[in-house]
């Protein structure tokens, strides 16, 4: 069975098994979810909202409202004063 067929056959309830595995990190008889296991379960939540779901009702979806072009979305002062953005750093 390839990974398009694997999609097709994920029913609703598998679905919300899925989703509930990836948001409380157990099973339904209270096995953890390994972090393997975790990814698998999210990208098939993710690959079923694809195929089902409208844009704004997928898992993850953030409204980010309408604006006009050239508009940025978040603090409205930031593109103001470019030497008050604030730097990111990754730590490892």
């Amino acid at each position: 069975m390839d990974y398009e067929q694997l999609v097709d056959n994920i029913t609703p309830t598998i679905y919300e098994g899925l989703k509930r595995a990836v948001e409380i990190g157990r099973w339904p008889d209270g096995r953890v979810v390994s972090p393997e296991q975790r990814e698998h379960c999210m990208a098939g939540v993710i690959a079923y909202d694809l195929k089902t779901s409208a844009e704004e009702q997928r898992v993850g979806f953030i409204d980010r409202g309408r604006k006009a072009e050239g508009e940025v979305c978040g603090d409205d002062h930031s593109h103001d004063d470019p030497e008050k953005d604030q730097v990111l750093k990754w730590a490892e």
